[in-house]
């Protein structure tokens, strides 16, 4: 870990609520709000969410699988993930929000003019969709490169949330 915990301490509420209350607190009120508040599919929230957590390498996020009403994808997902492109297991909007969280993370320069990749996504999702998808693959990319780089996604435990 990178950053000293008092011994005793639970790595994660310190960092996040003792050592910078005042931006942690509101760093994790936004990540949770991600998956209180959205309204976006399981599947396509998922395929972004891990493909962001496979960019990043942060382990607890690699490890975690958002749960709404009792249900998580497949065991599967994640290889799927991995073969966005190529997959059957995907529809089209599973598959744009995995390749939106990928060049989100790896290329955003070449997003801004990609009227192709634009005409897909609005055919697929409001516009409304698209800014929450860029908001939760934002948070997911801060946060779990936040958790890599510090250490903490080893021993990351998050509190149970609902969708």
């Amino acid at each position: 870990m990178n950053i000293d915990i008092p011994e005793g301490k639970d790595a994660i509420g310190y960092v996040w609520g003792e050592l910078v209350p005042g931006i942690g607190t509101a760093a994790s009120a936004f990540s949770l709000a991600v998956y209180e508040h959205t309204t976006l599919g399981l599947r396509e929230f998922e395929a972004a969410r891990l493909r962001i957590a496979q960019i990043n390498g942060c382990l607890f996020c690699l490890d975690w699988r958002t749960e709404r009403d009792g249900e998580k994808v497949e065991d599967a997902f994640a290889d799927a993930v991995t073969q966005w492109r190529t997959t059957d297991a995907f529809d089209d909007r599973t598959r744009l929000a995995a390749e939106y969280a990928e060049r989100y993370a790896l290329d955003h320069h070449g997003l801004d003019g990609d009227d192709g990749f634009w005409s897909r996504m609005t055919a697929h999702y409001s516009q409304r969709e698209i800014v929450e998808l860029s908001m939760s693959i934002g948070s997911w990319l801060a946060f779990g490169r936040l958790n890599h780089v510090l250490g903490l996604d080893a021993v990351c435990v998050l509190p149970p949330h609902t969708a």
